[in-house]
């Protein structure tokens, strides 16, 4: 059932809409695939009930409507913060004519690589219903050699304007990766400001000393997969009981020294009516943790498969669902509170004009994600940082301060006009007891200089970085968010394609996995 959002009276902000080729506005038309053979077909996206929904034909398998946004009042105010990146100078495909089916990176794409995934192995310790990733239900094993890693750490670290500088490894189970220490120590000699492992946690928690030597090779964040504090969750989701073993890893990341100790980021998978009502408790708990925990990245469900309209609509969890939850059970955390990832872009285009070198951008498609930021000080409410800093008016300041600056030869004064414009809009009044703005700078100092780790620590105050990522499936499938795509996958041959392109809609995962992989017969009897 589509979730409707209630009303409330806010206080407006008058929005300077952002520089995008993205059109914007309700009704209106985008490029989509049909759940079924996969062709390209045009979709309308409109409102409905409040929510804003999709509806496309193809002319061999009928309609289709889908919801995309449970609040489509939401949506319309992520879509003003739309920014187009600098793209890729140095294309592998340079004369692409059709998205999603040319990848990549090409000609089309609009944004940087911002993250990149690496998938180790589609081996697991787990078998999980679900996984984009099975070597048990593929029948074949996909593990690429050190040398082919490397090779993809290179391609990486060649892309301009920018070069990549933030990897994720995956799979399938990346820790079970034989070399696996090995690659993390590769990634950090070449140059990788941010090195992260999306994993179940199970090798951290019960081998002895794999965690210290990952941590000790360069591993920066652990991408902890947390469906919730939920026993049961665990045992219908991954199929065994996991919820001692989350525990363990974050108990053993705690006795690491502060100042080497890597960051935890819970990552939820939200499906409705199976852990949406945990959304608060899992930040609760993250925020009780957080020597420790990071941030929490909810992701909800990406539904893969042929699901029938009824199963979809009660399986159905958006971005907006996650808003209106954490309204209700946390209390401190409103919608109000949620800006899309492209929000700070004016961050990067500032910094980039002010050191006259490209940064990463986040310039990802307002639909793809939404996220905020929490202060935390021990036996008070987390504040978020919109209640004390108008984050709007910033970032538009921001903007418009990097847009007079790049001409300029000397930026010293533009400089100390950035630093003014945090003084403009931080809300001193309405700051938590004891922030006062020079403390704030110290702390945004301490977080993009030093990763939030010993430099916050120094400080009562620390932080929670709360963000959703909703990944597309063919039911709501939309090519203008595949264009601007910033979380990429890594393939040995050299290519970096997008998520959604490579987990969904051509799925180029089952292509580029199959060109490298070994029967999955012949690969235990290599490794009997």
């Amino acid at each position: 059932m589509v979730r409707q959002m209630y009303k409330e009276s806010r206080q407006d902000h008058a929005i300077v809409t952002m520089p995008s080729k993205l059109q914007k506005g309700l009704p209106r038309r985008t490029g989509s695939l049909c759940p079924e053979c996969l062709k390209i077909v045009p979709a309308t996206l409109y409102i409905d009930n409040g929510a804003l929904m999709m509806k496309k034909t193809c002319k061999e398998h009928g309609e289709f409507q889908e919801v995309c946004w449970s609040d489509a009042e939401l949506y319309l105010k992520a879509e003003n913060w739309a920014f187009d990146g600098v793209g890729i100078a140095n294309p592998q495909i340079p004369d692409a004519k059709v998205c999603p089916y040319e990848c990549g990176l090409c000609n089309l794409h609009y944004s940087n690589t911002a993250l990149c995934n690496i998938d180790l192995t589609n081996r697991c310790n787990l078998k999980c219903p679900i996984c984009f990733a099975n070597a048990n239900a593929a029948g074949y094993v996909f593990e690429p050699t050190y040398e082919q890693i490397v090779y993809e750490f290179a391609v990486l670290r060649a892309q301009r304007p920018i070069p990549v500088s933030a990897i994720q490894f995956a799979g399938g189970e990346p820790t079970i990766y034989p070399e696996f220490h090995e690659v993390v120590r590769a990634a950090k000699e070449m140059g990788f400001a941010q090195i992260q492992v999306a994993t179940n946690g199970i090798k951290f928690a019960t081998e002895e000393g794999f965690l210290e030597k990952a941590v000790e090779a360069g591993l920066h964040t652990i991408y902890l997969q947390f469906d919730g504090l939920k026993e049961e969750n665990y045992i219908k989701a991954r199929g065994r009981p996991l919820l001692d073993v989350k525990l363990k890893v974050i108990e053993k990341v705690r006795q690491i020294p502060p100042g080497k100790r890597p960051s935890i980021v819970l990552v939820p998978t939200m499906v409705n009516s199976f852990n949406d009502d945990q959304a608060g408790e899992i930040l609760n708990f993250a925020i009780k943790n957080s020597d420790v925990v990071k941030g929490v990245n909810y992701q909800p469900v990406s539904l893969t498969g042929r699901i029938p309209d009824e199963d979809r609509r009660k399986l159905r969890y958006t971005l907006a669902d996650l808003a209106y939850d954490l309204e209700q059970q946390t209390g401190y955390l409103s919608r109000d509170d949620w800006y899309p990832v492209p929000f700070v872009a004016p961050i990067s285009e500032l910094v980039s004009t002010l050191t006259g070198t490209a940064k990463p951008a986040f310039t990802s498609h307002p639909a793809c994600g939404l996220a905020s930021y929490l202060f935390l000080e021990p036996g008070k409410d987390p504040v978020p940082i919109t209640r004390f800093v108008d984050v709007e008016g910033l970032m538009e300041d921001m903007w418009a301060l990097a847009q007079e600056t790049k001409d300029k030869k000397i930026k010293f004064t533009s400089k100390i006009k950035a630093l003014n414009l945090l003084r403009k809009h931080f809300k001193e009044d309405e700051a938590p007891e004891g922030m006062g703005l020079t403390k704030f700078l110290k702390i945004l100092n301490a977080m993009f200089t030093k990763g939030d780790k010993s430099g916050v620590a120094a400080f009562s105050w620390s932080t929670m970085y709360v963000g959703g990522m909703h990944f597309q499936d063919n039911y709501n499938y939309d090519i203008e968010r595949v264009k601007r795509c910033v979380i990429h996958y890594a393939t040995p041959d050299g290519k970096v394609i997008p998520f959604c392109a490579y987990n969904t809609g051509p799925n180029f995962r089952e292509e580029v996995e199959k060109k490298f992989a070994v029967p999955i017969e012949e690969w235990r009897k290599r490794h009997a």
